[in-house]
């Protein structure tokens, strides 16, 4: 399965790990490269195993799923993250979000929907609830960019209407007639010049100051 997406699981629970791996093991297109039991071998084991999609849980004995994100950013880990929640825990999706997470999915989210939801991240998509969106917004500080946006180029507005779109930088490239490399290029520009982390941060920023259509 050269081309399989490649997916790490971590949860406190074996009998949740063992129930996504017996799911996920069936799809074609995805491989289970391994698990771990809390957030710290979770990041241990994603620098090991460089996955795809890392499927993660948020509460966790020791390190948790928001710190174990913090931390795979800091060592540039390029897997996307996909954070497990229940509805009663939905307070810490904004903060595993704001962390770098993808998106999120509920654990009794639907087999089909969890398989789709582990392509759509790897694809570059970003999972947002409204109501979450919204959550962000109203905690992003009010000067977060401010001013910045002037400095951009008419094709990186562009670029970063199509991230509001939660496009990928292949669906961009193929919109816009560009090379992959070169929305890459243009997607790096936008984070520099508005001093934001990441393309969850574009998203929001574009929300926020109209650029998202």
């Amino acid at each position: 399965m050269a081309d399989a997406i490649k997916v790490l699981l971590v949860d406190d629970h074996q009998v949740v790990r063992r129930g996504l791996r017996t799911f996920l093991e069936v799809q074609d297109d995805i491989e289970v490269v391994g698990e771990a039991a809390d957030g710290a071998e979770g990041v241990q084991r994603a620098e090991e195993l460089r996955p795809d999609v890392v499927l993660m849980d948020v509460k966790m004995p020791g390190m948790d799923g928001v710190e174990a994100l913090r931390r795979l950013r800091e060592l540039d880990n390029p897997a996307r993250v996909l954070i497990v929640t229940s509805f009663t825990e939905q307070r810490t999706v904004v903060p595993a979000l704001r962390a770098g997470a993808a998106g999120y999915v509920y654990k009794d989210v639907d087999p089909d929907a969890l398989a789709g939801a582990i392509r759509s991240v790897h694809a570059g998509h970003i999972l947002l609830q409204p109501e979450v969106a919204g959550a962000l917004l109203s905690q992003e500080e009010t000067n977060s960019g401010q001013g910045r946006g002037g400095s951009l180029t008419e094709r990186e507005r562009e670029v970063l209407g199509l991230i509001a779109d939660g496009r990928s930088n292949r669906e961009i490239a193929r919109a816009l007639v560009l090379s992959e490399k070169t929305v890459k290029t243009h997607v790096s520009n936008i984070l520099m010049k508005l001093d934001l982390a990441d393309r969850t941060q574009a998203a929001l920023w574009a929300v926020r100051h109209g650029v998202a259509r």
